[in-house]
């Protein structure tokens, strides 16, 4: 399989779904449009996998690429292609789809719980995770359910959390793709953002939950990638 993979942000972890991409032997294609603003051919690829950034889904004025990378994902998930929108990417995916982004409605920072939909525990990427299972977090922005998109999770802060369409268009506002190794790598890298989103997260937080929720959702997440991974193979 070949998979075009789109970075938002200078540092981008591929995480378990690039563990999940690597174990089925991927052909793995990036783009860095922050840099200079190309995208993917989705005729040239299997799947599109569209992770997050620092950006909103509609700051067109900073990151000019955003209009047109939201229009691509619809149209390689029309076309019959694997579409995977994490964090920024499933905002961007909403916004492609003529959902509404709704800005700094809706922060969540850390192991937080997720909780499937009825649909969600039928579905056949999610099916097999618990019915409330913890995540990493790390937004503040949400955004509406597209026009004929089933919803199949959400929070308490946000109720979008993740929906499909189509034979296998996700979008995850959650960040399964974190593992405990990456979001230890955040808060070596962004020691001053972390704190901000929870005071004493480096200290107290951090440490307490890692060996428990951390370990928890590094199951979960893994779970996830293998499981999405397995439905573009199936559509070939």
């Amino acid at each position: 399989m070949r998979v075009a993979i789109v970075e938002n942000t200078r540092i981008t972890h591929h995480g378990q779904v690039g563990i999940a991409l690597h174990e089925q032997a991927a052909k793995i294609d990036l783009f860095k449009p922050w840099s200079d603003n190309r995208l993917p051919d989705p005729s040239a690829f299997d799947a599109l996998v569209v992770f997050g950034g620092e950006q909103s889904a509609r700051d067109d004025h900073s990151h000019p690429y955003l209009p047109e990378l939201a229009r691509l994902m619809r149209a390689a998930g029309d076309g019959g292609k694997a579409v995977l929108g994490i964090c920024l990417g499933s905002q961007l995916l909403a916004r492609g789809l003529g959902a509404e982004n709704h800005l700094g409605t809706a922060p969540e920072f850390g192991w937080c719980d997720v909780t499937l939909t009825e649909e969600g525990q039928a579905d056949p990427v999610l099916s097999h995770l618990p019915a409330t299972f913890p995540i990493f977090q790390w937004h503040s922005d949400t955004f509406t359910l597209p026009e004929g998109a089933t919803r199949l999770a959400g929070s308490s802060v946000a109720q979008n959390q993740c929906f499909r369409l189509n034979r296998a268009t996700y979008a995850m506002q959650f960040h399964f793709e974190a593992s405990r190794a990456v979001v230890a790598d955040w808060n070596r890298t962004f020691p001053e953002a972390v704190e901000r989103n929870v005071p004493g997260w480096l200290s107290t937080h951090h440490p307490e939950q890692a060996p428990s929720r951390g370990t928890a959702a590094d199951a979960h997440g893994l779970a996830i990638a293998r499981a999405w991974v397995n439905l573009i193979e199936s559509g070939n």
